[in-house]
């Protein structure tokens, strides 16, 4: 048992990656861009968000408050607050969701999953996972908006490009 929750703890991230590029290689041409451009803008956000938080808030790993807990797996005695590699996997997850509905369930549960088991293999705490949860859904939030923001400009560029420019009005006075 847990030899499968150190699988999980460890290496279900590259399965919600998996799922991800499996998605993007059936979208269309523009939600293909679309889900490029978002997934870059999350995986930065986590990026930026968890060392944020990091800073913001610290909690030592269950081996280092109790050292009578051993881990399932190496693990350096660093600051576990948030679990990044729960918010990396939800950050993606979630934003599957948007392009194919039951696939990110599906990978939202599997960040759970990691989430969980990162609990049982003790190198993090339930609020190190719930932190990391929340950080991912921000962090898809954040890819979603930075989005439609490009859509925004574009649409804007689009309009005045085809419509002709204004022409002025000479008033002649006699």
């Amino acid at each position: 048992m847990s030899s499968l929750v150190v699988a999980v703890a460890q290496y279900a991230l590259f399965l919600v990656a998996a799922g991800a590029v499996l998605v993007w290689l059936r979208c269309s041409r523009p939600d293909k861009v679309s889900l490029a451009v978002q997934a870059v803008v999350t995986l930065i956000a986590v990026a930026v968000l968890v060392r944020v938080a990091g800073l913001v808030h610290t909690d030592p790993r269950p081996f280092v408050v109790d050292p009578s807990v051993k881990p399932l797996f190496a693990h350096p005695a660093d600051n576990g607050f948030p679990s990044d590699h729960t918010a990396l996997a939800a950050g993606v997850a979630f934003l599957i969701v948007l392009y194919r509905r039951w696939v990110g369930i599906a990978l939202v549960a599997v960040s759970v999953a990691i989430g969980v088991c990162r609990v049982a293999a003790h190198v993090h705490h339930t609020q190190d996972i719930v932190g990391g949860l929340l950080i991912g859904l921000l962090a898809a939030l954040c890819g979603v908006l930075a989005w439609r923001a490009l859509e925004a400009v574009r649409d804007r560029r689009s309009a005045r490009i085809a419509s002709p420019p204004a022409t002025r009005r000479v008033e002649r006075s006699s």
